[in-house]
């Protein structure tokens, strides 16, 4: 029977430093004093621009997938499909930044119902697995050939949970506004 192996170091350091970026988000996000908020332009709520900010993150979550998919296939990829892989995700970070920055500062870490908790503590694992999928690329090896599409994995279902429970639910409750 064979034994299993431990991870190496190249793998479980990142994984630990995206776990202490997860835990140092929801420490802070539970500790800040919640501050109030304002509005865009006067007439575009900023809840209503990270709704659509997060849908912009989605669509191009969904674009990561589909290029990754065609990166790890058995045939090589085209060239160009690494560097959209890579423009697309740090174009998806920087449209997250500005919704996680109102979202800690607005609100915290909650659980004042079982959405606010999920979208809460999502919103640490997103940034946890990100995180961890970073160093993973600038290890050797690049995270061991496993661990690079799990974190990626990760990154995409934190994603999709966060939309699920913040856009969509604007959406169905509040309805579709610009």
């Amino acid at each position: 029977m064979p034994t299993a192996t431990p991870l190496r170091p190249r793998v479980w350091l990142p994984l630990v430093a995206g776990v202490g970026v997860a835990v140092v988000l929801g420490v802070y996000g539970r500790l800040h004093e919640p501050v109030g908020t304002t509005d865009v332009l006067g007439f575009l709520r900023l809840q209503t621009a990270k709704v659509w900010l997060a849908t912009g993150v989605g669509i191009l979550a969904f674009v990561q997938v589909v290029s990754a998919a065609v990166i790890y296939r058995p045939r090589p990829a085209p060239g160009w499909v690494a560097g959209l892989h890579r423009w697309n995700g740090r174009l998806a970070l920087l449209l997250s930044v500005p919704v996680a920055v109102h979202c800690l500062y607005r609100f915290g870490l909650r659980f004042d119902t079982p959405r606010v908790l999920a979208h809460s503590l999502l919103g640490c694992l997103f940034y946890g697995a990100f995180a961890t999928k970073m160093l993973l690329l600038s290890r050797p090896g690049r995270g061991s050939g496993w661990a690079l599409p799990v974190a990626g994995g990760v990154v995409l279902t934190a994603v999709a949970g966060l939309w699920l429970t913040s856009a969509l639910w604007f959406f169905a409750t509040i309805g579709v506004s610009w």
